[in-house]
């Protein structure tokens, strides 16, 4: 298997067991619904739950849409990394019943350092929030043990 192929698969095994442990997105109903080395693009619909007092969706949601993504795209090499910090800037409102996408972007990882853009957009294509996230890589696998069974699951 070429190396480029062998990052696609691994990111995409990552993807699956973070998600089955991550229950913030879960709850948000954010799918993960495209990931590869560096990458990654998350979706959620603005839902009654996740309005503010202005009827329109909270930034935190937007922000934690964001995050997720940018957690996905920096974990993709299942190596354990970590915001250290995130920066959000909102362009426009999420009404009630959009769905928003989230894609997040590799922009520089040198050492244990990394820097990713992320951009939400609505469904019509109106920039939401832009958002830009710094990572450390910390010691350890994301998913602990998943090469070797990637490996063993080759023969």
């Amino acid at each position: 298997m070429k190396d480029d192929e062998q990052g696609q698969q691994l990111a995409q095994a990552v993807a699956e067991d973070m998600y089955a442990l991550d229950e913030a997105a879960r709850s948000l109903a954010i799918a993960i619904d495209n990931v590869g080395p560096g990458r990654a693009r998350a979706r959620m619909t603005v839902r009654e739950d996740m309005l503010n007092s202005h009827r329109i969706c909270h930034g935190g949601m937007i922000f934690t849409l964001a995050d997720s993504a940018f957690a996905y795209a920096c974990n993709a090499e299942n190596k354990s990394t970590l915001a250290t910090t995130c920066s959000i800037s909102f362009a426009s409102a999420a009404e009630l019943g959009e769905e928003l996408t989230a894609v997040a972007e590799e922009r520089v990882r040198t050492g244990r350092t990394g820097v990713y853009d992320i951009t939400v957009k609505a469904g019509d294509g109106r920039v939401i929030a832009v958002f830009r996230g710094n990572s450390y890589q910390v010691k350890g696998e994301t998913v602990p043990g998943l090469e070797a069974r990637l490996q063993a699951g080759k023969t």
